[in-house]
C-alpha cells in the first residue's frame, strides 16, 4: 500500500491514497497531479477561493456547486472533478491542500523522490525553480519534486521543507530575529 512507504496518514492521507490508487489504476497519475497543481495555484492566487473552501458556514451544496462549476471551467479531468466533487460532499475542502500535498508525496514516493516545499513572497519563474530544485538535488543526494506556493507575508526570501527539515530565510523572519535582538540590547 502505497501510505505505508510515504507516510500518508490522517484525513489527507486517507483521501490521498484513494485518489492515487484510482489514478493508479487508471494510468492517469500524471494527469491527476497536473490537475491538482493547477488548483493548487487557483487556490493560492484567490482569497475568496481559500475562504469558500475554508469556510464552515457556507453551506455543503453550496460549496459542491462552486468547486463543480471551477472544476468545469478550469476544464479539469474526470477523476479530479469526481474527488474535488466528493470531498466537498464530503464537507472536506478545508483539507484540500493538504489532500494534494500527500498526493504529490505519494507520486514522489513512487519515483523515488523527494517532496520540498518552497514558500515564497511572490511566484517563482522558471530558472529560479529548477536553480532551487538543482541546489535541492545536490544537498539531498535523490530527485527532489518541488511544490511551490505564494506567501506575501514573506516579504521575501523563502521557506524550504524537505521532510522534517526546514529552511528559513525569509525576510520577515530575518525581521523578527533582528528585532528580538534589539530588545536584549537596552
Amino acid at each position: 500500500m502505497p501510505s505505508d512507504s510515504s507516510g500518508a496518514t490522517g484525513l489527507a492521507g486517507r483521501y490521498a491514497t484513494a485518489l492515487f490508487e484510482l489514478a493508479d489504476g487508471d494510468k492517469l497519475l500524471d494527469q491527476v497531479a497536473g490537475d491538482l497543481g493547477r488548483l493548487t495555484a487557483m487556490i493560492d492566487d484567490s482569497e475568496d477561493l481559500r475562504r469558500l473552501i475554508r469556510s464552515p458556514v457556507i453551506a455543503r451544496d453550496d460549496q459542491a456547486r462552486a468547486m463543480d462549476a471551477l472544476m468545469d471551467k478550469a476544464e479539469m479531468g474526470d477523476l479530479t472533478r469526481r474527488f474535488v466533487g466528493l470531498v466537498a460532499r464530503n464537507r472536506r475542502l478545508f483539507a484540500l491542500p493538504d489532500m494534494i500535498a500527500a498526493y504529490r508525496s505519494l507520486i514522489a514516493a513512487r519515483r523515488g523522490e523527494t517532496t520540498a516545499e518552497v514558500v515564497s513572497a511572490k511566484a517563482l519563474s522558471e530558472q529560479q525553480l529548477a536553480a532551487i530544485g538543482d541546489s535541492l538535488r545536490a544537498a539531498v543526494g535523490t530527485r527532489v519534486a518541488v511544490a511551490t506556493r505564494v506567501d506575501p507575508g514573506l516579504l521575501g526570501g523563502l521557506v524550504v521543507k524537505v521532510g522534517s527539515r526546514m529552511i528559513d530565510s525569509s525576510l520577515r523572519t530575518k525581521l523578527q530575529q533582528l528585532r528580538l535582538a534589539m530588545k536584549g540590547v537596552g
